[in-house]
Protein backbone atom coordinates (compact mmCIF):
# COMPACT_ATOMS: atom_id res chain seq x y z
CA UNK A 1 0.00 0.00 0.00
CA UNK A 2 1.42 3.52 -0.97
CA UNK A 3 0.19 6.82 -1.46
CA UNK A 4 0.40 9.61 -3.94
CA UNK A 5 2.37 12.09 -3.70
CA UNK A 6 1.12 14.71 -0.79
CA UNK A 7 -1.82 12.26 -0.95
CA UNK A 8 -3.18 14.41 -3.65
CA UNK A 9 -6.13 12.74 -5.75
CA UNK A 10 -4.69 12.32 -8.52
CA UNK A 11 -5.63 8.41 -9.49
CA UNK A 12 -9.17 9.80 -11.02
CA UNK A 13 -11.46 7.71 -12.70
CA UNK A 14 -10.37 8.39 -16.67
CA UNK A 15 -6.76 6.64 -15.54
CA UNK A 16 -7.57 4.33 -12.78
CA UNK A 17 -8.23 1.02 -14.87
CA UNK A 18 -5.50 1.42 -17.21
CA UNK A 19 -2.71 2.79 -14.49
CA UNK A 20 -3.96 -0.62 -12.37
CA UNK A 21 -3.64 -2.78 -15.11
CA UNK A 22 -0.16 -0.90 -16.10
CA UNK A 23 1.00 -1.98 -12.69
CA UNK A 24 -0.04 -5.08 -12.85
CA UNK A 25 2.18 -5.56 -15.95
CA UNK A 26 5.41 -4.57 -13.87
CA UNK A 27 4.40 -6.70 -12.18
CA UNK A 28 4.75 -9.56 -14.32
CA UNK A 29 7.73 -8.06 -15.90
CA UNK A 30 9.89 -8.50 -12.71
CA UNK A 31 8.06 -12.09 -12.59
CA UNK A 32 5.63 -11.67 -9.98
CA UNK A 33 2.26 -12.35 -9.76
CA UNK A 34 -0.64 -9.87 -9.27
CA UNK A 35 -3.47 -10.67 -7.46
CA UNK A 36 -5.70 -7.77 -6.87
CA UNK A 37 -4.75 -3.73 -7.17
CA UNK A 38 -7.47 -1.33 -6.60
CA UNK A 39 -7.51 2.21 -4.60
CA UNK A 40 -8.67 5.41 -4.14
CA UNK A 41 -7.74 8.56 -5.88
CA UNK A 42 -5.02 9.42 -3.08
CA UNK A 43 -3.31 5.56 -2.40
CA UNK A 44 -3.13 2.08 -4.05
CA UNK A 45 -3.48 -1.81 -2.41
CA UNK A 46 -1.57 -4.75 -4.11
CA UNK A 47 -2.04 -7.61 -3.03
CA UNK A 48 0.80 -9.78 -4.78
CA UNK A 49 3.23 -12.48 -5.18
CA UNK A 50 6.48 -11.35 -5.65
CA UNK A 51 9.44 -13.08 -6.70
CA UNK A 52 12.09 -14.33 -3.39
CA UNK A 53 15.08 -12.94 -5.67
CA UNK A 54 14.28 -9.54 -5.69
CA UNK A 55 13.90 -7.52 -2.29
CA UNK A 56 10.54 -6.11 -1.58
CA UNK A 57 11.95 -2.80 -1.80
CA UNK A 58 13.09 -3.29 -5.14
CA UNK A 59 9.89 -4.51 -6.62
CA UNK A 60 8.30 -1.28 -4.63
CA UNK A 61 10.73 1.01 -6.35
CA UNK A 62 9.88 -0.67 -9.70
CA UNK A 63 6.50 -0.73 -9.46
CA UNK A 64 6.51 3.36 -8.71
CA UNK A 65 9.00 4.46 -10.62
CA UNK A 66 7.83 2.67 -13.83
CA UNK A 67 3.91 3.78 -13.23
CA UNK A 68 4.41 7.32 -12.22
CA UNK A 69 6.81 7.79 -15.67
CA UNK A 70 3.65 6.10 -17.56
CA UNK A 71 1.62 8.28 -16.02
CA UNK A 72 3.74 11.41 -16.68
CA UNK A 73 4.34 10.90 -20.52
CA UNK A 74 0.50 9.64 -21.45
CA UNK A 75 -1.67 11.25 -19.73
CA UNK A 76 -2.36 14.64 -20.62
CA UNK A 77 -2.79 17.09 -17.37
CA UNK A 78 -0.67 14.66 -14.92
CA UNK A 79 2.74 15.10 -15.99
CA UNK A 80 3.45 16.25 -11.83
CA UNK A 81 2.15 12.54 -10.79
CA UNK A 82 4.14 10.96 -8.62
CA UNK A 83 3.69 8.60 -5.36
CA UNK A 84 4.83 8.81 -1.65
CA UNK A 85 8.71 8.53 -0.78
CA UNK A 86 7.59 5.20 1.36
CA UNK A 87 5.29 2.53 1.11
CA UNK A 88 3.93 0.00 3.74
CA UNK A 89 4.09 -4.14 2.91
CA UNK A 90 2.21 -6.80 4.77
CA UNK A 91 2.65 -10.59 4.45
CA UNK A 92 -0.36 -12.39 3.80
CA UNK A 93 -0.91 -16.26 4.87
CA UNK A 94 -2.49 -18.30 1.96
CA UNK A 95 -5.79 -18.85 3.95
CA UNK A 96 -6.31 -14.73 3.94
CA UNK A 97 -5.75 -14.52 0.54
CA UNK A 98 -9.40 -13.98 -0.39
CA UNK A 99 -10.14 -11.97 2.57
CA UNK A 100 -7.10 -9.51 1.64
CA UNK A 101 -8.57 -9.68 -1.99
CA UNK A 102 -11.95 -8.80 -0.92
CA UNK A 103 -10.83 -5.66 0.84
CA UNK A 104 -9.07 -4.35 -1.81
CA UNK A 105 -11.53 -4.98 -4.44
CA UNK A 106 -13.79 -3.34 -1.79
CA UNK A 107 -11.77 0.00 -1.20
CA UNK A 108 -14.45 2.46 -2.50
CA UNK A 109 -17.14 0.66 -0.43
CA UNK A 110 -14.93 1.09 2.55
CA UNK A 111 -13.29 4.95 2.40
CA UNK A 112 -17.47 6.23 2.65
CA UNK A 113 -16.49 6.11 6.17
CA UNK A 114 -13.11 6.31 6.54
CA UNK A 115 -10.32 8.08 4.74
CA UNK A 116 -6.65 6.59 4.41
CA UNK A 117 -5.00 7.93 7.28
CA UNK A 118 -7.44 5.74 9.54
CA UNK A 119 -6.96 3.15 6.98
CA UNK A 120 -3.53 2.77 7.80
CA UNK A 121 -3.81 3.63 11.72
CA UNK A 122 -6.51 0.85 12.04
CA UNK A 123 -3.95 -1.95 10.16
CA UNK A 124 -0.84 -0.61 12.47
CA UNK A 125 -3.24 -0.95 15.50
CA UNK A 126 -4.72 -4.40 14.36
CA UNK A 127 -1.12 -5.64 13.39
CA UNK A 128 0.33 -4.22 16.73
CA UNK A 129 3.10 -2.63 14.68
CA UNK A 130 4.85 0.61 16.50
CA UNK A 131 5.11 3.51 13.91
CA UNK A 132 6.32 6.95 15.00
CA UNK A 133 3.32 9.36 13.51
CA UNK A 134 6.14 11.90 12.28
CA UNK A 135 7.43 9.67 9.45
CA UNK A 136 3.56 8.66 8.05
CA UNK A 137 2.10 11.96 6.49
CA UNK A 138 5.73 13.31 5.16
Amino acid sequence: MFSTKNRQGTITPTIEEELYKYMGGILCGIEGICLEINGMTDHVHILAKLPLKIAISSSLRDIKANSSKWVNETKSGLQNFGWQDGYFAFTVSKSQVDVVRQYIRNQKQHHRSSDFKAELLALLGKHEIDYDERYLWD
